[in-house]
């Protein structure tokens, strides 16, 4: 396959928040003096610029903005960005643009700006339709808010999305059938669905320590997954990967280039990219503090702190982590290639038999409904 004919993706990341989700454990900041987003702008073509020197000639199939907050950056600078990206490599006529947006209705009025800047998908980080679950999530918006910003995306762009975070504190399978029902009528064509966990060192961690907030339990939990795979399967948004639904045709291009095991450029503060160099894959992240990565950036052109060599085993491993993830599976010839041997056909025969795995008419193997809640279990069980 030709370079040209690869998907290629630039990842963006916009690390300031207006304020720190309790559950959040991503690389965003709050700052309370103004951004100077002049200055990021000038940062991030800088990076763009040297990162296309190491890997030239590429064709970018997809862009994502994300965060962090994005949606909080001006019209302008999204613009200044995108045009870094068209500079410095070949950009697709059929390039998917993706911003992530907050449902506020600040936000919003500035969706015709992103639309003319080049954005042509927006990704809204709902989180839940109901007021009270959004204020229990740190949420700054309301669900009548969260949904006239939908209603804002749906006139500007021919593609969005939301998320909404399901196995909330007190959270019943009957009210998050009926919510999910309300959000596929508002989604289109695409919704991520992601189940809460409790992450080291924020927030939530603590009160959940202390006793002092609850999720469900194991069975409802698992009985909230199934409601979701049921409820989005029946309505037409079945399951593409793990935690994300769409119509046919509609998924997130640029999410697959991560679960394909394609190449991205990771720019911006706490930004990962994996880029082949020379026929070896890279692995590379950037300074995560905001400020610390711009003086990087204007020092030495990049933030890079991180630029590790992937051996043979290691991005075969990576291969299956990600792919595995996706209702496509993966070609585990494609394994071998990358590995130098293949997977072992007597796991693969045991796993078949205890029904977490099919092996299709094509020889993709591909993890079943009842493989996908012990995913990180059957890629343990095939990477041995």
């Amino acid at each position: 396959m030709s370079r040209a004919k690869q998907a290629f993706g630039v990842y963006v990341h916009w690390p300031f928040c207006l304020s720190k989700c309790p559950y959040c454990d991503f690389n965003s900041h709050v700052r309370h003096a103004a951004i100077d987003e002049t200055r990021f702008a000038s940062a991030f073509a800088r990076e763009i610029e040297t990162t296309a020197q190491r890997a030239p000639g590429r064709e970018v199939t997809s862009i994502f903005l994300g965060g962090g907050t994005p949606s909080l950056m001006q019209p302008a600078t999204v613009g200044a960005v995108l045009d870094a990206i068209g500079k410095h490599w070949h950009v697709a006529s059929d390039v998917e643009v993706t911003l992530e947006a907050n449902p506020t209705s600040v936000e919003a009025t500035r969706f015709a700006g992103y639309r003319a800047a080049g954005v042509n998908r927006v990704s809204l980080g709902v989180q839940a339709l109901d007021d009270a679950s959004l204020k229990a999530l740190g949420r700054m918006h309301s669900a009548r808010e969260a949904l006239d910003a939908v209603a804002i995306a749906r006139r500007s762009f021919d593609r969005y999305s939301f998320d909404l975070i399901y196995a909330r504190p007190d959270q019943t399978p009957a009210m998050w059938a009926d919510e999910l029902r309300l959000a596929i009528d508002e989604a289109a064509e695409h919704l991520s669905l992601y189940q809460l966990t409790i992450e080291e060192g924020t927030p939530f961690f603590g009160l959940h320590q202390a006793g002092k907030l609850k999720t469900p339990d194991e069975a409802v939990a698992r009985a909230l997954y199934d409601v979701t795979q049921e409820t989005c399967d029946k309505l037409g948004l079945p399951a593409y990967e793990i935690s994300n639904h769409a119509r046919r045709g509609a998924e997130c291009r640029h999410n697959l280039v991560y679960w394909r095991g394609d190449e991205y450029a990771g720019i911006g503060p706490g930004a990962h990219g994996r880029l082949d160099i020379d026929g070896i894959r890279h692995a590379t992240a950037t300074e995560k503090r905001p400020e610390a990565w711009l003086m990087r950036v204007e020092t030495n052109g990049h933030g890079n702190v991180t630029d590790d060599l992937l051996n043979s085993e290691e991005r075969a491993d990576e291969f299956l982590l990600m792919g595995l993830r996706l209702a496509e599976g993966i070609d585990p010839e494609r394994y071998s290639a990358l590995s130098g041997r293949p997977l072992d056909p007597k796991r693969i025969a045991l796993l078949r038999e205890e029904g977490a795995i099919i092996v299709d008419a094509t020889g993709r193997l591909r993890v079943t409904s009842s493989g996908f809640p012990v995913l990180d279990a059957v890629v343990a069980d095939l990477a041995a």
